[in-house]
């Protein structure tokens, strides 16, 4: 005979179920927003290099390697130590309210685990942006557009059929999900104690 679980467990657990969910998308909408800080730090440090076609210049060589360090990766790096600074904050006064860590703790773990993720998006967009690499964006959405100045409709579609910025949007949706589940868990986690009075009911 299978034992029944206690109504106030199926309850706790619903509840904890609901917070994580809201946790999530309160992280992606922050995530998305972040999206938007990310790209904007991209566009505007392509424009500072005369646009998003020389993103393949090759800035150095990657020493006892036959790879190349070019400008994409610089602005890569560059947006998202910008996106990550504003990431943290808003996550942690929104998204994972009650965290009991210090902000600079925090920040550097928000960092550290930010930076796995960021390398492996670099590496995802540099495949991306290779002619030869196996996930090449390559096509005629991207190789047969011709790129014209001007409007800022015609900027976006310029953008939408840049190799630079499409592989700099799909790396950051398939690195969101790392961030959230390790600073879950890690970065803004909440102490026992106090997750336990969060749930417990409040007495009339």
């Amino acid at each position: 005979m299978s034992q029944q679980v206690p109504e106030e467990v199926i309850e706790s657990r619903s509840r904890r179920a609901a917070r994580i969910g809201g946790q999530f998308i309160r992280f992606g909408v922050v995530g998305g927003s972040g999206v938007i800080v990310n790209m904007a730090v991209a566009v505007v440090i392509n424009k500072l290099n005369g646009g998003s076609a020389n993103a393949t210049e090759i800035l150095f060589s990657i020493p006892a390697t036959s790879f190349n360090f070019r400008f994409s990766s610089l602005v890569w790096i560059l947006s998202f130590l910008v996106a990550n600074t504003y990431n943290y904050q808003l996550n942690r006064s929104w998204t994972f309210r009650g965290t009991q860590r210090a902000w600079w703790k925090g920040f550097w773990q928000f960092l550290a685990i930010g930076a796995v993720a960021a390398f492996i998006g670099m590496i995802l967009k540099a495949m991306m942006m290779s002619p030869a690499g196996v996930i090449s964006l390559r096509g005629a959405w991207f190789d047969a557009y011709q790129h014209h100045s001007g409007s800022i409709v015609q900027q976006v579609l310029n953008a939408v059929h840049s190799r630079e910025y499409v592989s700099q949007a799909i790396a950051i949706l398939v690195t969101m999900p790392i961030n959230f589940i390790v600073n879950k868990l890690w970065t803004f986690r909440i102490k026992h104690d106090q997750a336990i009075a969060e749930k417990a009911p409040v007495s009339a």
